[in-house]
């Protein structure tokens, strides 16, 4: 049972954090504002967000060092603002963090602050943790193939709101991902579970299960051929999570994308173009003790 006046406590150690983010953090004094012992403080804290305390502050730091970043202020004087002593320092921890140098990362991000963390969201949203800014990218048109199936939904308030792909029937076994693979031999290892349906539609979802078609690649009878279009995407990974809390996590995420990302950021959905969820190595449970997968979703500047 979630202790509710405990969420509230650490809540206020979050807004803490965000509004002393480039001071030094004493984390004997944020156990004290918590009313707990450090040891269970940090438990707790680990518990609620996904990280340890130190990571959560240094991933924020990093975050609202991007904010900046995207804004012009030179690196050196934001790795300086941020509490990192040297220019090398900051672009390793933000390499760590982002996957990629700032230098890269600058032209791939949003040009908004990072969304303010409330933990009763994520719990309500049941992400399993922290949703970070995603990657803004832009991706030529490319051609998938594969299997379509249709799903029925009732109160259901979008499309994109349908859960994950592998809890519907007939798609946890595997079989449909290893016939694509013998058939279609992709280069690129990783499934793409696309939306086809209009969002006008009320129960009904048509998903198409699909990988990468390269070039000159027969199509068998059966599977279903599809174009992506060039467009920009914001890209965001769920939260790492245990493989019994993935489905929740991608449903949690979904909503935070769509409930608080999306009203807050300077972006809208790209209705000429397709999201979809895309699942890679980084999913499989058999190889990592934490998974996540991918959400893309097609966006544009908010006229």
């Amino acid at each position: 049972m979630i202790d509710i006046q405990q969420l509230l406590l650490l809540q206020q150690v979050i807004d803490y954090i965000e509004e002393h983010i480039k001071d030094e953090i004493d984390p004997e004094k944020l156990a004290k504002m918590a009313g707990d012992s450090p040891y269970h403080f940090y438990r707790v804290f680990q518990k609620h967000t996904g990280y340890t305390l130190m990571d959560y502050v240094g991933k924020r730091r990093l975050q609202h060092a991007l904010y900046e970043l995207v804004d012009g202020k030179k690196i050196i004087q934001i790795a300086m603002d941020y509490g990192f002593e040297t220019h090398a320092g900051f672009t390793k921890a933000f390499k760590k963090c982002f996957g990629s140098p700032p230098s890269l990362y600058k032209i791939h991000c949003p040009k908004s602050l990072p969304q303010k963390l409330d933990l009763i969201s994520i719990l309500q949203k049941n992400t399993g943790g922290i949703v970070m800014q995603p990657m803004i990218v832009k991706r030529s048109a490319f051609m998938v193939a594969g299997k379509t199936f249709e799903i029925n939904l009732e109160n259901v308030s979008y499309t994109r709101d349908a859960p994950a792909y592998w809890e519907q029937e007939g798609l946890t076994d595997g079989s449909i991902e290893r016939m694509l693979y013998q058939t279609l031999s992709p280069k690129k290892h990783g499934e793409y579970c696309i939306n086809l349906s209009n969002t006008k539609m009320e129960d009904n979802f048509v998903y198409l299960f699909a990988v990468e078609l390269d070039g000159g690649t027969p199509i068998p009878e059966g599977l279903s051929p599809l174009q992506i279009p060039a467009a920009h995407y914001a890209v965001f990974s769920t939260p790492l999570v245990s493989v019994d809390k993935f489905v929740s996590a991608i449903k949690g995420t979904w909503k935070y994308i769509l409930e608080d990302w999306f009203p807050q950021s300077s972006y809208e959905v790209d209705e000429e173009a397709f999201d979809f969820e895309y699942y890679d190595e980084h999913c499989h449970h058999w190889d990592h003790e934490k998974i996540y997968m991918e959400i893309h979703i097609p966006i544009k500047e908010r006229g």
